[in-house]
């Protein structure tokens, strides 16, 4: 009987598979969201596909991107203290921290924005982006199911759920089952997008089929 394919190279082609994914993906999660009246999440590089954190946008250090987005959400602050459920401004300071990396304050403010409109599934699929990339990926699974709840066809949170059971629990089955229901339920979604979708599945399923090699030939090397 052959022997079975090396592991080492089943390993490399899972790393080839989960790069792909990402660089398929529009780099990142929050793809499909670039439609969304929401600003869209900053794109994940492929090199950062075990981190939800990514890469710092260009030009500039964290702590200098800390002092501009303290001087810029300075004044929609200052409004919140007089009007501190107003969806807009907790919706723009949020995104504001979001797109300099700083992930827990978008998280927070976000959450507050959710408050005032517990139904908004885009604003929840903003908060998953935060939290996911601020390191709670439980937490950002729980927020997409509650947006699915109010809305089960949501292409968006359908995407951003399963790219966060890949790429946050290594759970390809998820991640596929989930895209899966997205076409199904979303049978006019734009060609192009659809294109995306179909192949991230692809490069996940390839990924499901390399851990099931290694699991059998570690099961045949131990037999003999």
């Amino acid at each position: 009987m052959e022997d079975a394919i090396p592991a080492t190279h089943i390993e490399r082609s899972h790393v080839y598979a989960m790069a792909a994914i990402c660089l398929i993906a529009g780099l990142g999660i929050g793809y499909l969201m670039r439609s969304s009246v929401l600003d869209a999440p900053s794109p994940q590089p492929a090199v950062a596909v075990n981190s939800p954190h990514g890469a710092m946008p260009p030009g500039h250090s964290l702590e200098e991107w800390k002092q501009i987005s303290d001087q810029k959400a300075a004044p929609l602050l200052e409004k919140l203290k007089t009007n501190p459920n107003d969806t807009s401004l907790l919706i723009q300071v949020a995104a504001l921290y979001h797109t300099t990396h700083r992930f827990k304050e978008a998280a927070d403010f976000y959450n507050r924005a959710v408050n005032t409109d517990p139904k908004n599934v885009a604003l929840r699929t903003k908060l998953a982006s935060s939290l996911y990339r601020n390191g709670d990926v439980d937490g950002a699974i729980a927020q997409l199911n509650t947006a699915l709840s109010c809305d089960p066809k949501d292409a968006n949170a359908l995407y951003d759920l399963g790219m966060i059971k890949l790429q946050g629990k290594g759970d390809s089955k998820g991640a596929i089952a989930a895209w899966q229901r997205l076409l199904k339920t979303n049978p006019d979604l734009s060609p192009d997008r659809k294109a995306v979708v179909m192949k991230v599945m692809a490069s996940a399923m390839q990924m499901m089929g390399d851990q099931h090699s290694v699991q059998t030939a570690g099961g045949d090397h131990a037999a003999r």
